[in-house]
Parts: C-alpha cells; structure tokens; sequence
C-alpha cells in the first residue's frame, strides 16, 4: 500500500495518507482561487481511516461555501499553508490540498467544480474529468 506524505511549506505541519484518495477534484470556485492565489484550487478525499498521523500546530479557519455548508480549513500558523480541511457534511473524510504532497505522480483529478468561474485560458488535458456545477 502507498504511504503518501503531505506537509506545509516550513514542513511543520504534515500529514501521512495510506493509500490512494477516494477522489481528486478541482475546484474553479473564488473562495479556492483566493484561498490558493492560483486559478483553481486541488484536493484529494481521503477517508478518515486512511489518514495515519496529523502532526503539528494548525490554526483553523472557517468559511460558508456557496452551497451554505461550513468548511474549516487548518494552515500552518507558520508558514500559512493550507494542507487540510474539514467539512461535517462529511464526517468520515478529510480533504488534503494536492501541492501539500508536492508529488507529480499525484493522481489526477476526475472531478472539476465550479466551472461557470473558470478562468477562460485554463483547459485540462485528462479526458477522464466529471465535469460538475
């Protein structure tokens, strides 16, 4: 089984996933653009089982989505990287930011959300993309 590491920019704050996540989405919505300052922002579902360590301090913070459900985000107090987030619409997952891995062989993601807010010059090249709104 794959061991996965993810971690903060300063690596004090990290996390260890077995396995592969239960889904890799991308987001397009401007709440993920501003939290990321990139054009989009990517994340991997995890189940809580598969999450074996969360190491170090977190601040977190909470945010109504579009859809109305709250969303904490936990950052590392000192470098200010998002590595995971919680949403208890979704009790038994949690959701890791793609570049904490800083991994190129990350799975791609399959799900793409929020595209109506999709700048005009971002395409993906994996056909397997589910587009979602």
């Amino acid at each position: 089984m794959t061991t996965r590491h993810a971690a903060c920019a300063c690596g004090r704050l990290r996390l260890t996933c077995a396995g592969d996540p239960i889904r890799v989405s991308v987001c397009h919505c401007l709440a993920c653009q501003q939290r990321t300052g990139s054009a989009f922002g990517a994340q991997a579902r995890f189940r809580r089982e598969q999450v074996l360590a969360m190491e170090g301090a977190t601040t977190p913070f909470t945010r109504t989505g579009d859809g109305g459900t709250a969303i904490t985000f936990h950052f590392c107090p000192a470098c200010g990287s998002t590595v995971y987030w919680l949403i208890p619409t979704l009790p038994d997952f949690v959701v890791v930011a793609v570049g904490a891995f800083a991994d190129p062989a990350f799975p791609s993601p399959t799900v793409s959300v929020y595209e109506a807010r999709q700048h005009p010059w971002m395409a993906f090249t994996t056909a397997d993309v589910e587009h979602l709104e």
